[in-house]
């Protein structure tokens, strides 16, 4: 029961979360960068304690190979020390990271390298959406995936800051940055609109993936499905997550090693 009222509640979240939310704080969430989108700052939220998530510490992004000799520069002038990739090894190989000065260089694959075969997937597929919820109800690796995120955030010096990311920013990187904020105490809804908002940022190179995806012969509907985020994507995420440890705490806990006390340590270093 407690679970199923869990679940209920999610989502009631995502029904009241709008679809379409408004990006007001863009101007100073967004990081322009020549060779890189989706490229932001996940601080400027609130909590439910009334705190706010520090600017400048956590950012995400999409894939970074084509950052420009402009762009190394602000991201040094931001002190981002650490890069974390969430690619496969393959997906990395093809589009290596341009990595700058002193940054320290992550990859953490899990669950990327065994990846579904995509191509394949959308010769067939007649619902985009419910291969993306199939897609992410796949959660065997989310642990081995993100515990060195969270590793690195819990020894993050005051004057550091680290990106991670995957290749649109969106899936991967989605998830990634719903469970830091759901650590810090952001609540559901705003943590639905930041994941949404990938739609926003995204939006010029997303028309051009479904022009692209179309061409292939998949029905327009699934490219969009496929190149777009939609709340029911994460909810299938967080949903299976809670049926399979009976909470996203227990999983933090058991899969990331975040407890009661690591939560506070996260809380106090990114919080003010």
């Amino acid at each position: 029961m407690r679970i199923t009222a869990i679940c209920l509640f999610l989502s009631i979240i995502i029904i009241s979360t709008k679809s379409n939310c408004q990006i007001t704080d863009s101007s100073q969430r967004k990081v322009y960068l020549q060779g890189c989108v989706n490229f932001r700052d996940i601080g400027g939220y609130k909590t439910s304690t009334n705190k706010t998530v520090k600017w400048g510490k956590i950012y995400r992004s999409a894939e970074i190979n084509k950052l420009t000799q402009q762009d190394i520069n602000e991201l040094e002038k931001r002190n981002i020390t650490t890069d974390i990739d969430f690619r496969g090894l393959e997906e990395a190989k093809k589009a290596p990271d341009a990595v700058w000065k002193n940054v320290d260089y992550i990859r953490c694959g899990a669950g990327s390298e065994t990846n579904m075969n995509w191509i394949q997937a959308l010769r067939t597929a007649t619902n985009g959406d419910s291969l993306m919820i199939t897609y992410y109800e796949k959660i065997d690796s989310l642990g081995l995936r993100y515990k060195t995120l969270f590793s690195k955030l819990l020894t993050q010096k005051n004057n550091e800051a680290i990106v991670y990311h995957c290749t649109a920013g969106k899936d991967r990187t989605g998830i990634a940055t719903a469970l830091i904020l759901y650590t810090l105490g952001v609540p559901m809804q705003k943590i639905f609109e930041d994941y949404e908002a990938s739609n926003y940022y995204r939006q010029a190179d997303n028309n051009r993936m479904i022009q692209m995806i179309s061409t292939m012969g998949t029905n327009k509907n699934v490219a969009e499905s496929i190149v777009t985020v939609k709340a029911s994507f994460l909810q299938a995420t967080l949903n299976k997550i809670i049926t399979q440890y009976g909470s996203v705490d227990n999983f933090l806990e058991k899969e990331l090693g975040i407890g009661a006390k690591e939560k506070a340590m996260l809380q106090s270093k990114f919080l003010e």
